[in-house]
């Protein structure tokens, strides 16, 4: 894929192909997307054209790039926590992400069997980046990491790469792709150019899936409708109906429980929320979550042509409009955005959904 093949993203697409056409590339950048929204796609596109190799780059076996990602121990690779590095699992990075570089961030951990583990970039994957940036290139040009997920890296890895980020070696780059630009290490930030990965419109995302994955028009449209602007939801919308429908059902088990001023049913849909089995399941439907009070808010503003709304969730999301307070979609929609960083810092699962769903009946009834 070059960068002219790109579909959607046209601002990104026109900042990198001047960096190549003027000659002056960043040595460090820093592409920040909502998961799923093509920022990988645009790393390997772009550096298919430094290299001038797209065959080796969108194929991930270029010997001068190198992919460094968050991992842990898990039942792919059981490894001490001081020796794990992003080389091991290289295999499952490649059979994961060649076919499909708009994958989420939770297809990568369940590649990598670490479903619910903490994962983390730490100092022996800087150390073995370190050995590989002061190398010569093994054909002789550009030498690129490609760091996946820096909010991840701890400061110990931090502190090591920061010199190397900050004044590379002749014809390096450091490409990061990041879905929480706050929160990575301000010193490694401030060190590279930030470029802006925006959600696809439902045309565009339809239009990979149709072009790029051999998705019919129908399906493409069905699930654009679904993915809020990213490649990577709508995919898994189309090889997981079920997993879906799952979250619809638990969401209305939710709304209905608050209509119905059901405090103990609303503390059971906490209860189930905990019980989805890891930490990625978890956050996705705080997402998913989030993104039906976002359609309730359009609906509730006289929106409802540009919500987005599936003929399933048509039902839920407008009878919840028409029920609740136009503050609630709002101040619901922080619950879950803070209930997402909780679950990253590990806090006790049934407590913090317990706490979700009573904040969210108080500000639905309050």
């Amino acid at each position: 894929m070059k960068l002219s093949g790109i579909i959607g993203n046209q601002t990104a697409v026109n900042a990198l192909q001047g960096m190549l056409r003027d000659g002056r590339i960043p040595h460090a950048m820093m592409l920040y997307e909502n998961d799923g929204c093509g920022a990988m796609d645009l790393v390997l596109a772009f550096l298919g054209e430094v290299f001038q190799d797209e065959h080796k780059v969108s194929g991930l076996i270029h010997p001068d790039v190198h992919f460094v990602y968050p991992v842990a121990s898990g039942s792919k690779v059981d490894e001490k926590v001081a020796n794990l590095r992003s080389e091991l699992f290289l295999k499952y990075w490649r059979e994961l992400m060649k076919p499909n570089p708009f994958a989420l961030e939770a297809e990568v951990n369940e590649a990598f069997g670490v479903e619910g583990k903490q994962t983390v970039i730490n100092n022996a994957q800087a150390k073995e980046i370190l050995g590989t940036v002061y190398l010569s290139a093994v054909e002789g040009g550009w030498k690129a990491v490609v760091i996946y997920l820096p909010e991840k890296m701890n400061t110990t890895a931090a502190n090591r790469l920061l010199k190397a980020i900050e004044e590379p070696p002749e014809k390096t780059l450091f490409l990061m792709v990041t879905h929480a630009p706050d929160r990575v290490l301000q010193t490694i930030s401030s060190r590279c150019q930030a470029l802006r990965v925006l959600p696809l419109s439902r045309e565009e995302v339809a239009e990979v899936l149709v072009n790029r994955f051999g998705s019919s028009p129908e399906e493409a449209a069905a699930a654009a409708q679904n993915a809020g602007g990213s490649v990577g939801e709508a995919l898994q919308y189309l090889s997981g109906r079920e997993g879906w429908e799952a979250q619809l059902n638990l969401f209305k088990s939710l709304a209905d429980a608050l209509a119905a001023r059901d405090l103990s049913a609303a503390i059971s849909c906490g209860e189930s929320m905990a019980s989805l089995g890891s930490r990625e399941k978890q956050k996705a439907f705080c997402k998913f979550a989030g993104e039906c009070l976002r359609k309730v808010f359009l609906i509730q503003q006289g929106l409802d042509q540009i919500a987005g709304i599936s003929p399933e969730e048509e039902e839920l999301c407008s009878t919840m409009a028409a029920r609740s307070k136009k503050s609630f979609p709002r101040q619901a929609s922080a619950c879950l955005d803070r209930a997402r960083l909780l679950i990253d810092r590990n806090v006790n699962q049934k407590i913090l959904f317990c706490d979700l769903v009573v904040r969210m009946y108080s500000f639905y009834w309050s």
